[in-house]
């Protein structure tokens, strides 16, 4: 393949994305920090917040005393300047969250589904239901909307057509993005529920200033997110962070996956309540919905030996299985999410440490640390909102055009650190 020269419109195109990225995940910051920040010269620095300014993408926010000079004028993205929506396809509900593009949540609707109807069709309903509900609350005409990113289980492969395949929801090869599109023409991201949780920890949470992470999710499913010298480490096809189905124990429980013995059928909710049922002589946990449930075995752990013993048992298999995140990948930090994850760390986290360090190697788990997820339950439709604003920040500020083809999964770009 003969590599194509990289033009003057390309070197602009670069510089804006390296600029805009920079004031956006590090704003408000001035002119003088910029030219130090990204090492573009102050006249590049000066010519291309001008145009900023002049197109609305950036404003102006308040100033700063200088060493001896004139205020510096601080500079961020415009919150209003668009709008987007994250959507996080979980296994008991369909999240639909519209936000500015300082991510400050405006509307909300939520579709609680049953697990044995969480078909294609239904899930392409909700999500365009949902994309019409939050623009109609929030007052936002949906020609202002500048993507909607989506986080669904499974692997989501590359190609216009947004394949997932989700093997525990009995989805092979379902062509989301392109369902959607016959819905909307509004861009469409779709990627990992894991990965979208790691990408808004990254930014705005508990990842921030760290090179190396694992961000690892815990709710219905498993999964985790790895990020390597800052940016997101996917694997040849995109697959790579299927932490819940590696074995914890060999010929263990049944997972949903149809494998033996995967952590996700230890630590995941269902796994959990399972193993619940069978500690209770069948009697299943009191609840409407997993969430409920889990947190009635949590809330008995003070009286009820069998949820003590359950949940003493669990925290050691997820602990167990943090050990093998620090051995593979060798974080600086490891961060606990979703809401089973934030449900069991909020009240065991050094029980959770204790166990992790019972299986790591010593040296790699001395340089790891393990904290919760920042950003809440909402974080997997948050990070699936970053989507879009990812795909703006590469392309310099550039709008994407109704009905363009946008890549399927997040970017692939690795933003500024320089």
């Amino acid at each position: 393949m003969v590599a194509r020269r990289a033009t003057v419109r390309d070197m602009r195109r670069s510089n804006r994305a390296v600029l805009l990225s920079k004031i956006y995940l590090d704003g408000p910051l001035s002119r003088h920090e910029l030219t130090q920040l990204t090492a573009l010269s102050p006249a590049s620095v000066s010519t291309l917040v001008a145009e900023f300014l002049d197109e609305g993408i950036v404003e102006e926010a308040g100033s700063v005393e200088s060493d001896g000079g004139r205020p510096r004028v601080l500079l961020q993205v415009a919150p209003t300047f668009g709008h987007v929506i994250g959507v996080d396809v979980g296994e008991t509900r369909v999240t639909v969250e519209l936000f500015d593009m300082s991510m400050a949540a405006l509307a909300k609707a939520d579709y609680p589904i049953e697990r044995a109807s969480l078909a294609p069709q239904t899930t392409v309903k909700h999500i365009l239901d949902g994309i019409a509900a939050v623009s109609a609350q929030a007052g936002v005409d949906p020609g202002d909307i500048l993507g909607v990113g989506v986080a669904v289980s499974g692997v989501v492969d590359s190609g216009d057509d947004g394949l997932v395949h989700a093997q525990t929801l009995g989805w092979d090869g379902v062509p989301l993005r392109s369902m959607l599109r016959a819905g909307t023409d509004i861009p469409i991201h779709i990627d990992n529920g894991a990965k979208t949780l790691g990408q808004a920890e990254m930014w705005f949470g508990a990842g921030r200033g760290v090179q190396h992470a694992v961000i690892a999710l815990v709710g219905s499913g498993v999964g985790a997110a790895v990020v390597a010298g800052g940016a997101s480490y996917r694997g040849s096809r995109s697959s790579a962070g299927e932490w819940g189905h590696t074995t914890i124990a060999y010929g263990g429980r049944q997972c949903r996956c149809g494998a033996k013995g995967c952590l996700e059928a230890y630590v995941g909710a269902e796994g959990i309540l399972d193993r619940f049922r069978d500690a209770n002589s069948g009697r299943v946990a009191e609840g409407i919905d997993e969430e409920s449930a889990i947190g009635a075995i949590i809330a008995a752990a003070e009286s009820s030996r069998t949820a003590e013993k359950v949940l003493t048992e669990t925290v050691g298999y997820l602990g167990a299985g943090i050990a093998t995140l620090v051995n593979l990948f060798n974080p600086e930090r490891i961060v606990l999410g979703g809401w089973a994850g934030l449900a069991l760390g909020s009240r065991w986290l050094p029980e959770i440490r204790a166990a992790a360090g019972e299986h790591a190697l010593r040296r790699p788990f001395s340089q790891t640390e393990i904290t919760l997820c920042q950003l809440g339950p909402d974080a997997v439709a948050l990070g699936a909102a970053t989507l879009p604003v990812a795909k703006l920040l590469s392309d310099g500020g550039v709008r994407a055009a109704r009905g363009d083809l946008d890549p399927v999964r997040g970017p692939r770009v690795r933003l500024i650190t320089a």
